[in-house]
């Protein structure tokens, strides 16, 4: 536990600076924001193609560990909403917590922190989970806040998730990368030393940015703030185990990495989202500060427990 704990302090040193920056007003709000996009649109996307393009379709699809992904988040999905529906929540806001119980912060934290834990062999079953994350829950909480407002599904709507995932540079790099890998092309040398140098620029910017972007959050709703907080840092991990173990088995390393992945705090996409519709964006803020915070003995916990029981 230790041991881990040490390998993913340095992460958290990341974030905690980024925290003093835009804590101590060093890094403005606007900076942060265009640091933000310079990592989403170009550092972390170069590191993904790079990722992506140096493995095959065939050797990262697994539809098995696809399907127990899959069935543990929804489950804390399923889980989180209930409760809203006894709160009596309306279904927008009952998107957003659902949202934040279930999607971690696997593009920003997740693939640079357990790729270096568990090695590049951890990376495609990060990118499956990622993926999964985006097609499916990204395009859900759309759907569902849409429904509440307009109480109908219509082909502008579908046009519009389609859009906007066909957008995502995280989709497209990944798609890309897995493209060029299936022409079996070798990269030339000064593209992949360009790939390279940009993509180191991924982890440290993500990291520092995610610190940043927390300095303006606020822990209003606290007590929802923790539930939603306990649902992603244990329930969620623990109904995964339950999806990978259990009911649709995987191999030990990719199980772990898998947990891992469903252990990390609340993405800081959804408070984008709650904010961007206008539902419920301080829930949001304060889910993702208390989890992130929390996350630090958490997320150590859960790769300690899973490395040396299933790898």
């Amino acid at each position: 536990m230790v041991e881990i704990f040490l390998r993913t302090l340095p992460f958290f040193a990341l974030i905690g600076l980024g925290y003093w920056a835009g804590r101590t007003h060093f890094f403005s709000q606007e900076a942060t924001a265009y640091l933000t996009k310079f990592v989403f649109y170009f550092a972390l996307s170069a590191m993904l193609f790079n990722f992506a393009a140096s493995l095959s379709l065939d050797a990262i699809f697994d539809l098995q560990l696809v399907a127990g992904y899959l069935l543990g988040t929804v489950l804390v999905y399923c889980l989180a909403a209930v409760i809203g529906l006894i709160r009596q929540l309306n279904l927008a806001h009952i998107a957003v917590e659902s949202q934040c119980a279930a999607i971690g912060n696997v593009g920003f934290l997740g693939i640079p922190m357990l790729a270096v834990i568990f090695g590049e062999a951890a990376v495609g079953p990060v990118l499956l989970v990622l993926a999964v994350d985006l097609i499916v829950f990204s395009s859900l909480i759309v759907i569902l806040i849409t429904v509440s407002r307009e109480r109908r599904i219509n082909f502008a709507l579908v046009q519009a998730v389609c859009f906007g995932l066909v957008k995502n540079p995280m989709i497209v790099s990944i798609t890309l990368g897995l493209m060029w890998s299936s022409i079996d092309f070798p990269m030339p040398r000064p593209m992949n030393d360009f790939l390279t140098i940009l993509g180191a620029a991924a982890t440290p910017g993500a990291l520092f940015a995610i610190g940043a972007s927390l300095a303006t959050k606020s822990a209003e709703r606290v007590a929802v703030a923790v539930w939603l907080s306990s649902c992603k840092l244990i329930a969620h991990p623990l109904l995964v185990a339950v999806g990978v173990i259990i009911l649709f088995p995987i191999d030990g390393f990719s199980a772990a990495v898998v947990i891992s992945a469903a252990a990390l705090p609340v993405a800081g996409n959804v408070y984008i989202l709650a904010q961007h519709y206008e539902v419920a964006p301080q829930r949001a803020s304060a889910a993702i500060l208390l989890s992130t915070v929390a996350s630090i003995l958490t997320v150590s916990l859960t790769i300690a427990i899973v490395s040396q029981v299933l790898t």
